[in-house]
């Protein structure tokens, strides 16, 4: 069972663990070498993410499988910045679970944000089957993505 937990700083080094894996293995999805985003490899990065955003550990059951960061923002809107996996645990569905997780939790939220390098297809298409829109590019070759909805109806 696919469930998101508060990250804590303890929890610093084993994300920092997984993110260089993640990313790293875009290598096989059309990055050039190994890499990715800014502190992806750094434990400190991490834990300034897990004090200042809304980060959150992906658990399969009880082993942690990777994160994701969520900035914090007006009523109602958010910035995704990172979903990351596990490699093995890529391409099971896993994400979209981790997304449908994220929206329960913040119901409020109409305006999601994100961006994502124009070379990964993968990503692309992964966030636009979630119903985010391309929006525009970056200098530096980010595509930026929305996901607009209607708030809640209120119970009566």
């Amino acid at each position: 069972m696919i469930h998101l937990m508060r990250a804590h700083a303890a929890d610093a080094e084993a994300l920092t663990a997984i993110s260089h894996r993640a990313f790293d293995n875009d290598v096989n999805y059309g990055h050039t070498g190994p890499g990715g985003p800014p502190g992806y490899d750094s434990v400190e990065w991490q834990r300034q993410a897990i004090a200042g955003a809304e980060y959150y550990g992906i658990y399969e059951d009880d082993r942690l499988i990777g994160g994701v960061i969520i900035a914090t923002g007006g009523s109602s809107e958010r910035e995704l910045w990172r979903v990351y996996l596990e490699p093995e645990c890529q391409n099971r569905g896993i994400g979209s679970q981790v997304l449908e997780l994220v929206w329960a939790q913040y119901p409020f939220i109409t305006r999601w944000r994100l961006d994502t390098p124009n070379w990964n297809d993968r990503t692309r298409h992964f966030y636009a089957r979630h119903g985010f829109i391309e929006v525009g590019t970056t200098p530096d070759g980010l595509v930026l993505f929305e996901r607009r909805s209607a708030p809640p109806r209120p119970v009566l």
